[in-house]
């Protein structure tokens, strides 16, 4: 807690060194211990190995009570470095109550054409490959009672609008670890989307590459790998170990 009000108060970044000798802590330990803050997305060490809080935390720990501020700090580092190896948008949406989707940050490409979403965008559930990534993973008794409510709608002429097919596509979802969507949700759009999941091993969230068709279909196998490597990041900063499930 020294580490992170000593970092909220400082308008620069920090060197260990001199948190060190301020805080009164050893260099080794200190090291440890920024190390911890780094990996769970409370502080960010930049190029010259200074440290800094990040910057959606300084006014206050918005995570307490919140975990779409911890999310977003951890994820962003994350999808930026997929939207630069893919070169494509790459979005992490929550589930809400309601069971429809929340975009709680992004990487946008920049390529001339390309997927976008404004930010805080809801999105349906049953309509999205994000919405349906959270859907495969939720309580069965409240997928049933979230499709009695919600008049299911199509957004494009490949949309799927039949119950049973969405309920086919959300087990094959669980089977296979991720799910993908082509040109129903937004005509020449596609994506590619995994569960994010926390130290107990749940699903909390979900990570979307988000692209055009005609890319989509060039590069599947390796939008794949990429989406899997970026779920399994975050997870990992989350505190998922494949190991305690």
């Amino acid at each position: 807690m020294e580490i992170l009000e000593t970092l909220s108060m400082r308008p620069e970044p920090a060197r260990l060194g001199d948190l060190a000798r301020d805080l009164v802590i050893p260099k080794s330990s200190m090291h440890a211990l920024l190390t911890t803050l780094v990996n769970r997305g409370y502080v960010e060490r930049d190029s010259t190995d200074r440290y800094r809080i990040v910057e959606s935390f300084r006014q206050g720990f918005g995570w307490v009570g919140g975990f779409e501020a911890q999310l977003r700090a951890v994820a962003q580092p994350i999808i930026d470095a997929t939207r630069d190896a893919t070169r494509e948008t790459v979005f992490v949406c929550v589930q809400r109550p309601d069971l429809d989707v929340q975009l709680v940050c992004k990487a946008v490409s920049e390529q001339p054409i390309r997927y976008d979403a404004k930010e805080q965008s809801c999105l349906p559930g049953y309509a999205t490959v994000m919405g349906r990534v959270l859907l495969a993973h939720t309580d069965p008794d409240a997928v049933d009672a979230y499709f009695a409510r919600t008049e299911l709608q199509a957004a494009t002429d490949r949309a799927l609008t039949d119950e049973a097919a969405i309920r086919e596509e959300l087990e094959r979802i669980r089977a296979q670890g991720f799910g993908t969507i082509e040109e129903e949700f937004a005509q020449g759009g596609c994506g590619i989307a995994a569960p994010i999941r926390n130290g107990e091993g749940r699903v909390v969230a979900v990570v979307d590459i988000a692209t055009v068709a005609q890319r989509y279909a060039a590069r599947k196998g390796e939008m794949k790998a990429a989406v899997l490597e970026t779920a399994e990041a975050i997870s990992q900063r989350l505190g998922h170990r494949k190991e305690r499930e």
